[in-house]
């Protein structure tokens, strides 16, 4: 369904498959999802390691442009797998056109990701949520779904024998990433347009290069559930 080897777009793509086939057996045909918010506001944990307010919007820039190779993908893909149309608001113009301008103070305050939207949610006298979910630290959905999900996939993988795969792999390329580039062009062996692949801005001092929140120092390990 996906059309794509990314690495961080199937790990999060295979539980939200499996949450849109749970929800449409419920008989609901429609979603609202939160694609773009990350992207606009400079949400993954990364961003705390931009050296320049500069560096972090040309960050969210770059972020943004090219949402349809990975969240939009797959929150497209994964909803349509099962018939469920998806909506996602936070890609609606007029909330481009005011949050993308937004100075990263803003949007990383306080060691909060994505503060200005927290905030405007935070209300003592009627909270939509309590202060320790409304504040706590950001989790990528494939993370969120229990840390178990990525190990355990990783685990598997690395058992796998991949001797007689065809493809050269890439450099720095890992078992994972090469896994499923190789299942990717048995689907679609004429496939020539080269896919995209997420990553974190290595360039910048302290980033991980895995795709998961977790591989980045800021994360918090007290998050885990």
């Amino acid at each position: 369904h996906l059309e794509t080897y990314d690495t961080t777009t199937i790990r999060a793509s295979t539980p939200m498959y499996l949450l849109s086939r749970k929800i449409k057996a419920y008989g609901i045909k429609m979603v609202l999802s939160g694609e773009g918010a990350d992207e606009i506001l400079g949400g993954y944990l990364y961003f705390h390691n931009a050296p320049s307010s500069t560096e972090f919007h040309r960050e969210c820039i770059s972020r943004v442009s090219n949402l349809h190779h990975f969240d939009c993908l797959r929150a497209n893909k994964s909803t349509m797998a099962w018939g469920l149309e998806v909506r996602v608001p936070f890609l609606d113009q007029a909330f481009l056109e005011y949050s993308i301008p937004l100075h990263p103070n803003l949007k990383l305050k306080n060691k909060k990701e994505k503060y200005i939207l927290r905030y405007a949610f935070d209300d003592n006298e009627n909270p939509y949520l309590p202060e320790d979910i409304l504040y706590r630290q950001k989790e990528q959905f494939s993370d969120g779904v229990g840390y178990s999900w990525i190990d355990k996939l990783k685990e598997y993988i690395d058992t796998i024998n991949t001797d007689n795969y065809s493809l050269e792999r890439e450099p720095n390329e890992t078992n994972e990433s090469y896994y499923y580039r190789n299942i990717f062009y048995e689907l679609f062996p004429n496939k020539s347009v080269p896919i995209i692949r997420w990553e974190p801005k290595t360039e910048w001092e302290g980033v991980g290069s895995d795709p998961s929140g977790r591989a980045q120092s800021v994360h918090n390990e007290s998050n885990n559930n």
